[in-house]
């Protein structure tokens, strides 16, 4: 048999897959890779059809007889084989988009019809693999005169023998990768295919990893860094370190670019080749090796960038040493597929659709990303954000453009934190998402731009962005899929955001509203506690907990447990701060805000919270009151203006009316109404001041937290709501005991508690006592003036069972039921009689923007226990404000 293997000098086809490809003259052996495109050539008569059978699964094999048969009814209708081989190459194109193994069953001697082909292939980024059965035209003819139904001119087989000969020489020059020729029936019948994984195919090592960013040459921070991780080195005779194990077999993983700039690169690559011959280690190239290869090859190359230190340095060793760099760096695949492709490991970034492919096209988005065409201020390319819009499955951990911190984005992460650069070298342990970084022991090596602006984000490598957040924006969350932003309400947001909000580093969260129950049909109530149990058990939902209601205003904390521990995580260094729903201070004046949080760290601290969650700062949702601490103008303008208008009209009016009745008029009746309104005012008057009282400094003052929003590293929002409340407990009990531990310790100024308990009562909606029990308890609460109760699933999250897995099937997160008498606020004194047209509201609209905040705030939380940068968090958080301006009625 003989089997001619070539490749392609084709620079344009990826290089990984191109080693020791070249078969003897006596091999029975064809390798095939396992995700190429193999095209079959043949004359007709050749054998195709059956060694495509004999070879390859008949789900792999597309053939232009049976293409032709699904658009002529006849696999001989020479007529229809222009439309033939547009579904074959429809199909081909879709099967090589999935990643699978193609062969492609038709005569291909000409070389229009393989130039199609082979574009399909480039187009897919698979290597092109050529099958050629030469076999004598005599042979082949008779064949066809044995097929009935295969009765062809006599010269055809001649003209297609012809065509193939001509073809031999240059198929490798038509860009297939491999090529293998067999002559003769005997050596078809010996040919046996052989599949090759790809060489970027490391699906079968599972890990664990420590992947290592960006070295440049960096030896004693590698050393550092990789005995921080765990790894024993192994050492030369010179003292230099050759090689690194980690006693629990940990392999580590590096993302390229070595080499140049800093003051060592001989001893990184001494030390990394040493890992990788030892199989402690994988390597994927950079740009820089890249480079530096070609110049050690004797190319032309442009010497920058650090290029001129790498080869002077390399220059002061042996010539045995500058080979071996140089077949390591020839040697290295341009990424890696690991741990049943969940982990992707590359340079510069890659996206969903290359990994595991093979092509020039890959290996240079690998080595050196994608560029905008322009140019920033310093000159240097704009990177194309391909991270930004990346949704794939599998964690791409890259480096190449240098960021102040490594942090996650659309499950990605980069590495090169800068260490040549006077950053910080660091290390990605995986799967445990865990980042070790050991700080550069100087800056080596100036940097064209700046490591670290003071844009906001900057730190993470990417700054807020107008373009983020202006125009028709569509925000994607893991609960509600896709939730768009009008272009009119992201400028309403932007004018509150820009104007008014805090800094927006500080704001990781921003609280839904949220709906109220469904309306009662109960004589004299718009809102009843039934409607919210019976809607929770329509939605399968079985346990609640109904929280009492805080007549305050809503209060977001982020509390620092130490005055570091904000500029760690945030960039902003201070004990905490405290915002509106709107993203506002909540008070204005700054000595006040510290001592509140104040109070809530030194309760946190007792009460051993920042130890359980193994954090140094906490975000926590909360009601502070009383009302009248941030409402005083609302009061004075709208409710105080009502109840004194009222107060002043009214009595005038009956006063009148008496008179008027005393002449012998009879008005009973209007005397009655007048009567029932005044009763109203007076109890719309009671309703608000029961919410507003004096306050002095912390005197006066009430804070009462309901959840605990996130930590460091987790979204604690998911966890049941029982869970909140057994924290909030411990926090208001260790106010309170802190309180007694100060008055006994002779402390001034610390005479009540800020912290109050949030009450509450646990309902099972297939218990009717359960759900009775919890009525009474509303009642009386409301009765005593309360406002009333938010009714949540005590699993927190929750999704109807109709709609498990799809957005659609979110429950509502809570619902309130305010009592009767809260209700004169928001209706007016005399809403009771008017409850017929009250009870028309449309919830719908309402229900559909707690759902969309819900989901954007839980998004945000998300990315924030991710350690995502800041642009990533603001997204969601901008969403929630810009919703917050869509047309509602302000009542419900």
């Amino acid at each position: 048999m003989t089997d001619e293997t070539t490749d392609s000098p084709d620079e344009s086809q990826e290089q990984d897959q191109d080693q020791d490809q070249t078969e003897s003259t006596t091999s029975r052996r064809l390798p095939v890779t396992d995700v190429s495109l193999v095209v079959l050539i043949g004359t007709s008569g050749a054998g195709k059809s059956t060694f495509a059978r004999r070879h390859f699964l008949p789900t792999q094999v597309v053939s232009s007889d049976f293409c032709r048969g699904l658009v002529a009814d006849d696999e001989n209708d020479q007529s229809a084989s222009a439309d033939a081989f547009d579904v074959l190459h429809h199909i081909v194109g879709k099967r090589l988009a999935a990643g699978r193994l193609t062969v492609v069953d038709a005569t291909n001697v000409q070389p229009e019809g393989r130039r199609q082909l082979v574009a399909i292939a480039r187009e897919h980024d698979v290597l092109p693999i050529a099958i050629v059965l030469d076999l004598p035209p005599g042979v082949c003819a008779e064949r066809n005169r044995s097929r009935p139904d295969r009765q062809l001119p006599a010269h055809v087989v001649p003209r297609q023998h012809r065509e193939l000969r001509r073809s031999l020489r240059g198929l490798e020059r038509e860009g297939f990768r491999k090529v293998h020729v067999l002559r003769g029936e005997a050596e078809v019948a010996a040919a046996e295919i052989e599949l090759e994984k790809r060489y970027n195919d490391l699906r079968h090592l599972t890990g664990p990893f420590d992947i290592v960013g960006d070295i440049h040459g960096c030896r004693s921070e590698l050393e550092t860094l990789l005995t921080r991780l765990g790894y024993t080195l192994t050492r030369d005779a010179e003292g230099r370190p050759v090689d690194a194990a980690h006693p629990e077999g940990r392999t580590a993983v590096f993302v390229g670019d070595l080499v140049d700039r800093g003051p060592d690169t001989p001893g990184v690559l001494r030390l990394v080749m040493g890992m990788v011959a030892a199989g402690h280690a994988l390597c994927v190239p950079g740009n820089h090796e890249n480079k530096l290869g070609r110049a050690m090859d004797g190319r032309k190359v442009t010497v920058a960038y650090g290029l001129q230190e790498s080869l002077d340095q390399l220059a002061g060793e042996s010539e045995e040493f500058r080979a071996e760099v140089r077949a390591f760096m020839r040697g290295l695949v341009s990424h890696y597929l690991l741990d049943g492709g969940a982990l992707v490991v590359c340079h510069a970034g890659l996206p969903e659709r290359y990994h595991g492919r093979n092509s020039g096209r890959v290996r240079s988005h690998a080595l050196y990303g994608e560029t905008t065409g322009e140019t920033d201020e310093y000159g240097l390319p704009v990177r194309y954000p391909w991270a930004e819009e990346y949704r794939g499955r599998a964690l791409v951990v890259y480096g190449h453009t240098p960021v102040p911190v490594a942090s996650f984005v659309n499950n990605t992460i980069c590495l090169d934190t800068g260490c040549v650069f006077g950053g910080s070298l660091t290390a990605l342990r995986y799967p445990e998402r865990e980042l070790v970084s050991v700080g550069a022991e100087r800056e080596w090596y100036a940097p064209v731009r700046p490591l670290v602006s003071d844009a906001p984000g900057a730190r993470e490598g990417r700054p807020l962005d107008l373009a983020d957040v202006a125009g028709r924006r569509i925000v994607e969350t893991g609960l509600h899929g896709r939730v768009a932003v009008r272009e009119e309400n992201a400028a309403a947001a932007l004018e509150v955001m820009s104007r008014f909000a805090l800094d927006p580093r500080l704001l990781a969260y921003l609280p839904p509203t949220m709906a109220p129950s469904a309306t009662s049909r109960r004589d004299g109530y718009l809102e009843h506690p039934e409607e919210a149990f019976l809607g929770y058990r329509a939605d399968g939902v079985r346990h609640l907990v109904c929280e009492e209601k805080h007549m305050g205003s809503r209060a977001v904390l982020l509390v620092a447990r130490e005055g570091a521990a904000l500029e760690r995580r945030f960039g902003v260094a201070g004990p905490g701060a405290i915002w509106t729903r709107t993203g506002r201070a909540f008070l204005t004046d700054e000595e006040l805000t510290g001592a509140v949080l104040d109070r809530v760290r030194e309760a946190a601290e007792r009460a051993g919270l920042f130890e359980e969650l193994a954090s140094d700062w906490l975000l926590l949702d909360a009601e502070l009151m009383p009302w009248s601490l941030k409402a005083v103008e609302l009061l004075r303008r709208q409710y105080a203006a009502v109840g004194a208008a009222a107060g002043a009209a009214l009595p005038e009016v009956l006063s009148a009316l008496e008179r008027a009745a005393g002449r012998g008029l009879d008005l009973a009746h209007l005397t009655s109404r007048q009567r029932q309104r005044a009763a109203d005012a007076q109890a719309f008057t009671e309703a608000y001041r029961r919410y507003c009282w004096p306050t002095e400094g912390l005197s006066g003052i009430r804070l009462a937290p309901f959840q605990l929003l996130a930590a460091e590293g987790a979204n604690l929002a998911v966890r049941p709501h029982d869970e909140h409340l057994a924290w909030i407990d411990r926090l208001v009990d260790a106010d309170a005991t802190d309180l007694t531990a100060g008055a006994a310790a002779g402390r001034a100024g610390r005479e009540e508690p800020v912290l109050h308990r949030t009450r509450r009562v646990l309902v099972d909606t297939e218990d009717e006592a359960s759900m009775a029990a919890a009525t009474e308890w509303w009642e009386e609460l409301t009765g005593a003036g309360g406002e009333g109760m938010v009714v949540k699933p005590l699993a927190s999250l929750v999704r109807t069972a109709r709609g498990e897995g799809r957005p659609g099937g979110l429950v509502q997160p809570g619902v309130k039921v305010r009592g009767r008498e809260y209700l004169r606020i928001i209706y007016g004194p005399d809403y009771t009689e008017h409850l017929d047209r009250l009870r028309l509201r449309a919830l719908g609209h309402k229900r559909s923007l707690a759902l969309r905040e819900y989901a954007l705030g839980m998004e945000a939380l998300d990315r924030l226990a991710a350690g995502e940068p800041l642009w990533r968090v603001h997204e969601p958080v901008f969403a929630v404000l810009a919703l917050e301006s869509e047309p509602v009625d302000p009542r419900l």
